[in-house]
């Protein structure tokens, strides 16, 4: 039993000991010798794509590191303008909140009053006066992504013949601001707006696609910031670029369509407790009525949508994927 502590101690010993030799032996000589003779035949070669992979890297190298904070982080203030912003409705936060209140005492008024139980009408009005508002905020923005996600590829195409008819890429932003229409256009005229107040175009990229959380505007803004630094055929790129999102947005469409029966049987499968309820309700109401009155029934419906939600919840996450 005492050589347990012993070997506890001498295990805990070589493992620090093991931790202080790693931490103050510094770097394989071997592998510092590798880097550095790979830095030199980059830096003295001929080849191209060696040259182009060189340029890479010292432009990474003196880019100053930037601390990134996720848009909307700061506050839940801040994430909800931000959502709201998203929608291109020019919803305020005072609107969204005073819609949730006022859409949350109706709801509690009207079945309080019609059931004679507050607090079930209080849960009730709750749920959906702080549910609705977040699905229909969650809708808008859905619809705007949608809308974007269409016709950007379109937009990186007239990027393109703009920049080989001799434009630059300032003016071929302005020429997509001003000729295509929904959220593309407008996205992109903020960013004009932005670069003629002063703020360089990567800043002002950079800020759209924080709102926007997009990875196919991302992928533009990569882009852009690496043609400035090392050079290249820009109109190529973003030639490119526009016919990969335009085949990412076809296997979307694909998976939507594979998936069509699951979300089928599962909105069909989540909505026939709710409409046997309220069909037994019409035809019997004091039966059914009793969930609005007695405290074990009430208990129990409400354990019942929460593991119906939580079904529903398992359900959307199965069919949702992520390309």
């Amino acid at each position: 039993m005492q050589s347990l502590p012993i070997m506890i101690l001498v295990f805990g010993a070589v493992f620090l000991l093991g931790l202080l030799a790693i931490a103050f032996t510094g770097p394989n000589a071997k592998r510092e010798s590798s880097r550095r003779l790979q830095a030199i035949k980059l830096r003295h070669s001929e080849n191209a794509v060696d040259k182009v992979e060189a340029q890479f890297r010292k432009a990474v190298a003196q880019r100053k590191p930037t601390s990134y904070k996720v848009a909307g982080s700061q506050s839940r203030s801040e994430a909800l303008r931000l959502r709201l912003l998203r929608t291109g409705k020019g919803w305020t936060v005072q609107q969204y909140i005073y819609s949730s209140l006022g859409l949350t005492l109706a709801l509690a008024l009207l079945i309080g009053l019609k059931s004679g139980s507050m607090l079930l009408g209080l849960a009730i009005g709750i749920v959906i006066g702080a549910g609705l508002p977040h699905l229909v905020v969650n809708y808008q923005i859905g619809r705007r992504i949608n809308a974007f996600i269409t016709r950007f590829p379109d937009a990186l195409e007239l990027l393109t013949r703009g920049l080989r008819s001799g434009l630059p890429i300032s003016e071929t932003l302005t020429v997509v601001a001003n000729e295509l229409p929904g959220p593309v256009a407008e996205e992109f005229k903020l960013v004009t707006d932005r670069i003629r107040l002063g703020r360089t175009m990567e800043d002002s990229l950079q800020e759209t696609a924080n709102r926007l959380d997009l990875a196919e505007f991302s992928f533009f803004c990569i882009t852009l910031a690496i043609q400035r630094e090392t050079g290249g055929n820009l109109a190529e790129t973003l030639a490119n670029l526009a016919d990969v999102l335009r085949k990412r947005a076809q296997m979307k469409l694909k998976i939507k369509a594979m998936s069509s029966e699951s979300k089928a049987s599962a909105y069909i499968i989540g909505s026939l407790p709710f409409i046997v309820f309220f069909l037994i309700y019409s035809i019997n109401p004091t039966y059914m009525g009793r969930f609005f009155i007695d405290e074990r029934l009430i208990i129990a419906g409400i354990g019942a949508f929460i593991w119906l939600s939580l079904g529903a919840f398992i359900m959307s996450r199965m069919i949702n994927f992520e390309i």
